[in-house]
């Protein structure tokens, strides 16, 4: 072992490009760890940078619990230093503590929620099918709904009344429905990594020191017999390269000052001797007698039986050289080199390959003795965090936060109270004064006065009498004249005495300490709805809540440092979750550990590894962003745009983003809904009134019909009497036709029977005729014969006379 020195001599950080058994080399962690030894120990004016920042941050810490030193107290009361006059209480007020409590447990109170989101190409995938067949399932609606209402038959996966009809409804249904498993199994992860850990109890410290110093800091590491594990890092103890970033995160070194025992060194170099132990201990006293290390500790553990080490983790580069040689068949063949091989481009021409080169960030851990030239551990990190998106790049094992970080100087709530917590310890001290010399009221006794009283009782009227008679009556007997007849200047022998109680100065004083009460609320905007202490009665509960909300705002930028924080956690852990399901040995158990609450996702767990996450805090709203929302979903239901188990279902959520997405989208779909009823509204309006326009035509139509009708009835009744009698008179006339027929038909009966009978006698008197011609012709031609006398043929029956045609008339 080579020999050991405490002088701390200037030294650089080493050459970032030589190679990497160069970096290998414990020569070369050695200069790494003696150029942040000299960044951090160099002593200038009695003083380094390490231990003045240990002090700040030990004071900072007394005033934010009440127990800062009383000596610049003293200082400033005391007399030439001397103390004697002086019967004073010199304990600290406590009203820093007061303000440090309101912010960190303000901070505890809010809730949060680790979300994973799966970016690989396979999750994407799945979750673009998924929301193709939502948009399919949006544009078969129709289709669906025809299906069910005519053979009752649901084509439907989802809620139909659920589905999105626009692009904004599209990404909150996604982001409230759809949740992958492999998600949900790796936010079960990182929740039960973080609740095996404590988490909280860490974030709570961490919180703290953001309020108390300024900064917090957190650790993650992969331990092999424990697994991943989460610690809290104090920052007084810790080294870093400077930065202007509040959260660090160009930061090529990270350190961490530990005093441990002397056993402990066994542990991380088993090589080392007795007298190697010896030679540490020896120096490490010699280190705490060099920063008088005691006075800062205020404790016994630094003996010869402890060192200090220094844990560092430093980044640098590593290089992966490849020879690509391209073969007869077109494929190629890669060899892979050290980071030294460098051929010609003669011979990397001739020999048809190339050089092939990708560099990559990589952590090495070192353990080195404070104040020495003795390096325990210089060795490449193991299971370095490495983001699968970007994997060159290697976080570190540190994670912290400054929010009010500038030029490397750290701000912090406490600092910016401490001037005015002075003061006020100061005026507490002065009251205390003032009260010590205030003094009671007493009475003055004119004993020429007493003198000249005579009680009548052969008593002389003594101080005593007269001090009980005034303390038990409050009444005083005088004379006005003396035994001599003259004018009595003491008449009153008892007189009030009014001494200077202070009043005048304590309210002076009060009234300063007031004022700095309100300076430290006015630098921190911690006002006192925030606390609570001094709530105006006159303000109404609307205005209290809005001031203390204003109070948060003032001081967000600390719960921000925690967020920043406890995200940065829960990447590195969904990092290494993936790294020991992967890699490790003990992945199976590691699962079950997982997935001992949760059986469904154990499948799930087992392929986290084959899944990169973007990991992202979902905050509960605070109570400004809650009354914010609060204000608007009473508006809402005052208008009657949302239904109160709309309300409810908002109300619900913890993304504020979604929540008032959620609250947009319902008050859209309520106004289409009323839209549509007062367009149902409105169609059932004009149906109704055409109905009564259609009722009243069809009346007067009705009635115009019933008067046509009943015209018609008349007119018809008219007719059908007209026919009837018409008919009747048709009826009448063809009987009395019938009957003139018939007497026709019987006149002519007659007739052609008289024509007949006119014919037949004509006829037979025709025939006579003829006879009797035939006869007289005969006659004749037998006269002419026979000569016989003419013969006269005239007969009385021959003759017509008499005879007239009006006898064959009808009668």
């Amino acid at each position: 072992m080579k020999e050991v020195t405490i002088d701390i001599q200037a030294a650089a950080f080493p050459d970032q490009f030589v190679s990497d058994a160069t970096k290998d080399t414990v020569e070369y962690g050695l200069q790494i760890g003696q150029a942040i030894q000299y960044e951090w120990f160099r002593r200038d004016s009695g003083s380094c940078r390490f231990y003045s920042q240990w002090s700040e941050f030990m004071r900072l810490r007394l005033y934010a619990r009440g127990e800062q030193s009383v000596a610049k107290y003293k200082n400033e009361l005391a007399i030439d230093g001397d103390l004697s006059y002086l019967n004073l209480d010199w304990s600290p007020v406590p009203i820093i503590p007061k303000f440090v409590d309101i912010v960190v447990n303000g901070m505890s109170d809010r809730l949060f929620k680790v979300k994973a989101y799966a970016e690989d190409a396979l999750s994407a995938e799945k979750r673009n099918e998924f929301q193709e067949m939502v948009e399919g399932e949006v544009l078969a609606k129709p289709l669906f709904e025809q299906l069910q209402a005519d053979f009752n038959v649901n084509a439907f996966t989802l809620n139909p009344d659920e589905l999105p009809e626009s692009d904004d409804e599209m990404e909150l249904f996604m982001n409230m429905k759809y949740k992958p498993a492999i998600e949900i199994a790796q936010e079960t992860a990182i929740d039960t990594l973080m609740a095996e850990n404590h988490y909280n109890d860490i974030r709570s410290r961490v919180d703290y020191d953001l309020t108390t110093i300024g900064i917090g800091i957190t650790k993650h590491q992969f331990l092999p017999g424990s697994g991943v594990k989460l610690d809290y890092v104090d920052p007084a103890n810790v080294v870093y390269s400077y930065t202007e970033d509040p959260y660090f995160k160009d930061c090529f070194y990270w350190g961490e000052i530990k005093t441990v025992p002397m056993t402990e060194l066994i542990k991380i170099d088993p090589d080392l001797t007795n007298e190697d132990l010896n030679q540490i201990a020896k120096y490490s006293q010699s280190w705490y007698n060099y920063f008088n290390t005691a006075q800062f500790y205020e404790n016994s553990m630094f003996y010869r039986d402890t060192a200090t080490l220094m844990y560092f983790n430093y980044k640098t580069t590593h290089s992966f050289v490849y020879k690509r040689k391209k073969l007869a068949d077109g494929s190629y063949k890669t060899v892979e080199k050290d980071d030294q091989f460098n051929p010609p481009q003669e011979m990397m021409d001739e020999g048809k390959f190339e050089k092939v080169t990708k560099r990559i960030d990589v952590w090495y851990d070192g353990v080195m003795v404070m104040g020495t030239n003795i390096i325990l551990q210089w060795k490449l990190s193991e299971n370095m965090v490495r983001p699968k998106s970007s994997n060159q790049y290697a976080m570190p094992n540190y994670v912290a936060a400054a929010p009010r970080m500038y030029k490397g100087s750290l701000e912090s709530l406490v600092r910016r109270m401490i001037p005015f917590a002075d003061l006020i310890q100061m005026t507490h001290l002065k009251i205390q004064q003032v009260v010590s010399r205030v003094v009671p009221d007493g009475v003055f006794i004119d004993a020429d006065g007493l003198n000249e009283v005579d009680l009548g009782t052969g008593n002389a009227y003594n101080p005593e009498d007269a001090l009980r008679l005034y303390f038990q009556t409050g009444s005083v007997v005088g004379r006005s004249y003396t035994q001599d007849g003259e004018f009595n200047n003491a008449r009153v022998p008892i007189t009030q005495l009014t001494s200077n109680s202070g009043a005048s100065k304590m309210q002076m004083l009060i009234a300063n300490y007031n004022h700095y009460l309100d300076m430290i609320r006015a630098v921190t905007g911690l006002n006192e709805a925030r606390d609570g202490s001094t709530p105006d009665p006159n303000s109404l509960v609307g205005v209290q809540k809005l001031a203390a909300l204003n109070s948060n705002t003032a001081t967000r930028h600390v719960l921000q440092g925690s967020l920043y924080i406890t995200r940065t956690i829960a990447e590195c852990l969904s990092i290494r979750t993936a790294d020991i399901l992967e890699y490790s040995d003990f992945k199976d158990e590691f699962a079950m550990q997982i997935g001992k609450y949760n059986l469904k996702i154990l499948e799930d767990i087992k392929d986290l590894y084959l899944y990169d996450f973007g990991i992202f805090i979902e905050m509960a709203p605070d109570e400004e962003q809650k009354a914010m929302l609060e204000q608007n979903i009473q508006m809402a239901l005052s208008q009657k745009d949302i239904s109160l188990e709309d309300a409810i279902d908002i109300r619900e959520l913890n993304n504020l983003k979604m929540a008032n997405q959620l609250l947009k989208l319902k008050r859209k779909k309520r106004q289409e809904v009323e839209q549509q009823q007062r367009q149902q509204e409105q169609q059932m309006q004009a149906q109704m009134q055409m109905q009564a326009q259609q009722a009243k035509s069809q009346g007067e139509m009705q009635k115009i019909q019933m008067e046509s009708q009943a015209k018609i009835q008349y007119r018809q009744a008219d007719v059908a009497f007209e026919i009837e009698k018409l008919k009747n008179e048709a009826q009448l006339k063809r009987e009395l036709m019938q009957t003139e027929f018939e007497f026709q038909m019987q006149l002519k009966g007659m007739e052609q029977s008289n024509l007949s009978q006119r014919e037949q006698d004509r006829e037979k008197a025709k025939d006579r005729r003829v006879s009797q011609q035939s006869t007289e012709q005969s006659k004749l031609i037998e006269q002419r014969k026979n000569n016989l006398p003419p013969v006269n043929f005239e007969s009385n029956e021959d003759s017509l006379d008499g005879f007239d045609l009006a006898e064959f008339e009808p009668r």
